[in-house]
């Protein structure tokens, strides 16, 4: 068989040829020339193309770092936590006032395990009512109540209970932070921290009145919360106060860390949430609010998560005193502030330095203070082992620029005073 072998006509080769070394020539033209023309844009002196491009390069690149800086920053400030000021008082005090350094102006250890002590003076007998020793025990009692003639010896009057029965609003635990005045009818006004039936662990401020003329009571609670704000998760620590024209306030905490996003004391993960300070008008009776109450102050940058503990004082030359604390009660940066104002509803001018904070005399944490009407005198509470204990003291306002400092305590000698006993 024979093999028949094709052939391509040589005409048709030739062109074949032709084509493929001119479509090769081509190719390797256009790499030299690509290869010139990067050689080119790195070659100095550049051109305006070259400069525009390295310029949004440049340009593309800082955009890039601003935005990798400032994305932490962002989301850490609003849903991070606030700068912590708990150690403020390690700090040196530039001018610190000569006053603290003064052993005489040392604070009167006054009574174990006595928190958030409010304080009355009734017929040459100073009353402080403090914060129920055991909070969570329902068969605690509810309000405790000592007494002293001298400011300096205290007497606590043992398993003897300020407020026996509890109003129908009420839980049987954790009473607060106790204070109380005298309305014009003779009798007096207690005002507390309770705990709300069907508010989780929340609290309102009660409102109770003496069944006698007697500092002691017993107080008789009304049957529904004297203030109770949800928007700020409760009220607590009320503090009773008179005007010059006889008008009767309480100041309080609204409880607005209760219902804040976490941290130390539950607000200090951002966004904080308000944490007022609030005035109400009340009328004669002492339990009857007037109106909306004010809100006379709030946290700032220096207060971490709270403040609290309000107590009202007019001095004689017309100047209101708001003593407050601010921090978290369980750590060492709690502490006794003030601040001053013309007008009951402020505004209030803030003190540079707390009247009282940890490192005082050795105090740990101190807070919760009242200060006696003629604001001589204060009792505020600080750190004993596991406890808070009250201490006494006095202080000096020195009008001429609302300063208020820490003063020697004078003790009555007269005083017949005793540590401790079960009689009344």
């Amino acid at each position: 068989m024979a093999t028949v072998i094709s052939s391509v006509p040589e005409k048709y080769v030739a062109h074949s040829v032709v084509q493929t070394i001119a479509v090769n020539e081509i190719s390797d033209g256009a790499k030299i020339q690509s290869g010139a023309e990067k050689k080119r844009f790195f070659t100095r002196p550049w051109g305006r193309r070259q400069i525009g491009i390295l310029c949004a390069l440049g340009f593309l690149g800082l955009a890039l770092t601003a935005l990798i800086i400032a994305l932490p920053i962002y989301f850490t400030k609003i849903y991070g936590f606030a700068k912590d000021t708990d150690d403020y008082w390690k700090r040196p005090q530039p001018n610190e006032d000569h006053s603290y350094e003064l052993e005489e102006n040392r604070p009167s250890f006054a009574l174990h395990n006595f928190p958030d002590p409010g304080l009355i003076q009734h017929h040459g007998t100073w009353y402080a009512y403090g914060t129920n020793p055991k909070k969570r025990n329902p068969g605690s009692i509810h309000v405790p109540v000592a007494t002293s003639t001298d400011f300096v010896n205290w007497t606590l009057h043992e398993d003897y209970d300020a407020m026996p029965t509890l109003g129908a609003w009420e839980k049987k635990v954790n009473h607060w932070a106790p204070d109380v005045i005298q309305r014009d009818d003779g009798k007096f006004v207690m005002y507390y921290s309770g705990e709300v039936n069907n508010y989780g662990s929340h609290h309102c401020v009660g409102v109770a009145v003496s069944n006698s003329t007697s500092p002691l009571g017993p107080y008789i609670p009304e049957d529904k919360p004297l203030a109770c704000p949800h928007k700020h998760g409760g009220a607590i620590d009320p503090s009773p106060f008179r005007d010059t024209d006889g008008t009767l306030y309480v100041v309080y905490k609204g409880d607005g860390n209760s219902v804040g996003h976490g941290g130390n004391c539950n607000n200090s993960k951002k966004p904080l949430v308000s944490v007022p300070i609030l005035l109400q008008e009340l009328k004669s009776d002492g339990i009857t609010p007037v109106g909306e109450p004010v809100k006379i102050l709030d946290i700032d940058d220096t207060d971490g998560p709270l403040v609290e503990a309000p107590d009202i004082l007019l001095t004689e030359d017309g100047a209101y005193y708001l003593f407050f604390s601010s921090h978290c009660y369980v750590s060492l940066g709690y502490n006794v502030k003030y601040a001053h104002s013309k007008s009951l509803k402020g505004p209030y001018v803030r003190a540079n330095r707390p009247l009282l904070q940890t490192g005082d005399w050795g105090l740990e944490a101190p807070g919760g203070a009242t200060v006696s009407t003629d604001g001589s005198r204060i009792v505020f509470h600080a750190n004993c082992g596991q406890f808070r204990c009250m201490w006494s003291a006095a202080i000096d306002i020195r009008s001429n620029n609302n300063t208020i400092v820490m003063s020697k305590l004078v003790v009555d000698q007269e005083s017949n005073s005793t540590k401790s006993t079960g009689n009344l």
